[in-house]
């Protein structure tokens, strides 16, 4: 075969040539390690121009899009073929956990990568003992079921999940008085962890222990979430007063010589999916970009960032993130000073801190936490939210309209509000630290008045 006919193979040439319909090719490549598929497109892959960074101290390249796996679409099929997407376009960093779909997140990502040379991807899974009991034991089958699912002899990033929430007492009983951070130090010198870091939510105060004793860990990458909103807002608007704002999580790694991963460069959609003033905005500088890729190129100009992940669970976000990458073209000052106009804006309306990440499911009274949240927010976007204002002289008809569209986007009544029982089984689970039942009742209220 001539290179060129090489190149132009499609995917479904390609199977078609092999003789085995998609669903049985795909049902193969789940489980063989290696498919001839996944050898083929080796050989075959053009040159991309995704954008990467050098991890430190070391001569890896990692892909500037990293694929977040918590959202994967349950169906082997459809994962492998946005892995195949990606892999065959420059991204080679993909993050699950143990916690993510279940359990399920790790399997689904195993089978997908392991059809692939180990070289050609960087896999980063996490310590999730949470929630559960935090006895060494329980937590070395954690690390170990990770590995078995994933099909991997060693991970390249490995996490401790979740720092800051529960504050020091926490982090000392699932970490230290356990002797598990020993472990994992260990870990990491024999070669089975790569590199070692933490994944931050909560106090502050547990941030600044860790990177204040760098020189005892030497951490490798700390993973922080980070958006323009949350850069100088994120105290505010969660609240919380050992909370912090990213830009001082991302100027301590840069003193510190961490590099970041970055968690929720969108904020959990909501700055996809912004107001039609404030994109309104934003295609007057870039008609042709919309409000997502706005939100990766402000994360990626960041110069500490190693990767932004991005929760992708459909082809369409894989196809639009890699060109947003491919190759990155970093913010001017001009959109630096518009997204941080936009942001004052933002951080003055009542919206939820809720990133739809789902921790909190499932809830014992059935209450859909992340779907109430996010028809909120995307009311208060809208402007349709019915403050009761005297002057407003339009809350009736927004009223009305925000019944409706609460009502459409949640058709089962037994997962309103309404149902929650303010038992807080949730309230622990929330890496963002929300007041959940607190805030079902404002929308109970919203929908009373």
């Amino acid at each position: 075969m001539k290179d060129k006919e090489r190149t132009d193979l499609s995917r479904r040439d390609f199977l078609r040539r092999l003789g085995v319909g998609a669903g049985s090719a795909m049902a193969m490549m789940a489980l063989e390690p290696l498919s001839v598929f996944a050898q083929e497109k080796d050989k075959t892959s053009v040159n991309n121009r995704m954008t990467y960074r050098i991890q430190h101290g070391t001569n890896e390249q990692i892909s500037l899009l990293g694929f977040g796996m918590m959202r994967l679409p349950d169906d082997q099929e459809k994962v492998n073929q946005m892995v195949d997407y990606a892999i065959e376009h420059g991204v080679n960093y993909f993050d699950t956990a143990p916690v993510y779909m279940r359990g399920q997140s790790e399997v689904l990502t195993g089978n997908a990568l392991a059809r692939y040379p180990r070289e050609k991807y960087k896999v980063a899974t996490k310590m999730s003992n949470m929630w559960g009991s935090t006895d060494l034991e329980s937590a070395k089958q954690m690390y170990r079921t990770s590995m078995q699912k994933l099909r991997v002899e060693y991970l390249d990033y490995y996490l401790l999940h979740g720092i800051g929430g529960g504050g020091m007492e926490s982090f000392n009983s699932r970490f230290i008085d356990n002797g598990l951070l020993d472990f994992l130090l260990e870990e990491r010198k024999a070669g089975r962890i790569r590199h070692l870091g933490f994944s931050y939510h909560g106090d502050v105060r547990v941030f600044d222990w860790l990177l204040d004793h760098h020189d005892d860990y030497h951490w490798d990458f700390c993973q922080i979430q980070m958006n323009y909103l949350d850069w100088r807002h994120a105290s505010i608007r969660k609240g919380r007063r050992n909370d912090a704002d990213a830009e001082y999580l991302y100027d301590k790694c840069v003193k510190t010589g961490v590099q970041c991963v970055v968690m929720e460069p969108l904020r959990g959609g909501a700055l996809a999916k912004v107001s039609d003033d404030v994109a309104s905005q934003l295609k007057a500088l870039r008609p042709d970009d919309n409000a997502a890729r706005w939100a990766f190129r402000w994360v990626g100009s960041y110069p500490n960032i190693l990767t932004a992940l991005s929760g992708m669970n459909m082809m369409e976000h894989v196809i639009e993130n890699i060109e947003t990458f491919s190759p990155l073209d970093p913010c001017t000052d001009a959109e630096n000073t518009l997204l941080e106009k936009i942001a004052d804006g933002m951080a003055g309306v009542p919206t939820i801190p809720c990133t739809t990440c789902a921790y909190c499911m499932p809830c014992p009274f059935g209450v859909d936490i992340p779907g109430n949240f996010a028809y909120y927010n995307e009311a208060v976007n809208a402007k349709i939210l019915p403050l009761p204002e005297r002057s407003a002289a339009d809350y009736a008809s927004r009223k009305q309209q925000f019944t409706e569209g609460y009502r459409k986007t949640l058709p089962d009544q037994t997962t309103w509000a309404h149902s929650c029982q303010d038992c807080e089984v949730c309230l622990s689970k929330c890496p963002q630290q929300i007041r959940i039942p607190n805030q079902m009742a404002r929308i109970i209220e919203t929908m009373r008045k």
